[in-house]
């Protein structure tokens, strides 16, 4: 049950709204000169005496003020999400951050920097999993040295290379049988399902194949394993973390800062809101990794034809300004699904 009256709600909207402001513990005296209230620093004391019992506030060490708690921090989110949060950036600026004439990887990362500039924090972007990327259409080019050039055309404009190290040079007629075979038998198909296949196939007696499936599989096993290696993620702006870390914080953003390189546990996070159809706001130990401890992450879904294909959001400290950043990632998504079905 919520022990919280009007006037104590006050205090401590006041308190975390200083604070992330100016990220020092808030005393009763700064409270009470705000022109925002007219209690005594007394009152204010014994309000904020009852806070620290409830678990909303805490006092760091010895200083005479408090900090807000994650408890804190749900309860203003919670109360920006249910209130609605007003909207105070210029749409058309943004929108015309986001080009739709581009492969949609580029898209993507455009998007990680967008959040990242307009909140000063890290942006994330997840790419659409293989289940939901398609292949168009394949070709394959003789290089030098037995390497071969294959170009991959998935959904309507998305284009990648890979170069392929075979164990022996192709010619081109060679390689355009082996383009007609994989467009013939895996276009339309999604990339999970293809790879699937591809293995599945390999694992089969190699000895009964013609020359054309040989050639096919061993080409196509290559891409495909590398599909598994590329980037799963843009992330932009980890240095902007620097600027809210105090001394003490610096040891913990260093471990951050490996994971950001790893990005598997950002992942893992982001992964468990895919089967969400809303924003989801993960303050401190909610995260359920103690790597976020101390931190939150915003994140929203994007989609493209009413699928949801993968995730934005931001990371920073918990006291970013929610009434600021959760626009932006609002914002970010819908402008990111337009540029999509565009």
């Amino acid at each position: 049950m919520n022990q919280l009256n009007e006037r104590s709600l006050q205090i401590l909207k006041l308190l975390v709204d200083r604070y992330i402001r100016e990220g020092q513990p808030v005393a009763s005296k700064l409270l009470a000169d705000d022109l925002d209230l007219s209690l005594s620093s007394a009152t204010i004391r014994h309000v904020m005496s009852d806070l620290e019992k409830w678990g909303y506030i805490t006092s760091p060490h010895t200083s005479a003020g408090r900090i807000p708690t994650e408890q804190a921090y749900r309860l203003v989110v919670d109360e920006l999400l249910t209130a609605g949060v007003s909207q105070y950036l210029d749409d058309e600026r943004l929108a015309m951050s986001l080009n739709p004439n581009q492969p949609t990887s580029g898209l993507l990362e455009e998007a990680s920097s967008l959040l990242s500039d307009m909140t000063r924090f890290a942006g994330i972007v997840t790419l659409p999993k293989r289940n939901k990327v398609h292949l168009r259409h394949i070709e394959f080019l003789p290089l030098s040295d037995k390497r071969v050039l294959a170009i991959l055309v998935f959904g309507e404009k998305e284009v990648q290379n890979r170069i392929l190290q075979m164990d022996k040079p192709y010619s081109t007629s060679e390689l355009q049988q082996v383009a007609n075979y994989v467009n013939q038998h895996f276009t339309g198909k999604d990339l999970l399902t293809i790879r699937e296949r591809i293995f599945q196939s390999l694992n089969e007696d190699y000895r009964e194949m013609n020359d054309l499936i040989k050639n096919t599989l061993d080409m196509a096993s290559q891409i495909f394993e590398q599909e598994t290696e590329q980037e799963q993620c843009f992330v932009a702006g980890q240095s902007h973390l620097l600027h809210w870390a105090n001394t003490a914080d610096l040891e913990r953003l260093k471990t951050l800062f490996e994971v950001f390189t790893q990005k598997q546990n950002i992942l893992s996070l982001f992964d468990r809101c895919l089967q969400a159809d809303r924003m989801q706001i993960f303050i401190g130990k909610e995260a359920g990794n103690d790597m976020f401890d101390q931190l939150s992450v915003v994140v929203s879904p994007y989609e493209m034809d009413g699928e949801i294909l993968g995730m934005l959001g931001v990371i920073g400290p918990t006291r970013m300004p929610y009434n600021q950043v959760i626009p932006v990632v609002n914002l970010t998504a819908r402008l990111l699904n337009d540029a999509l079905n565009n």
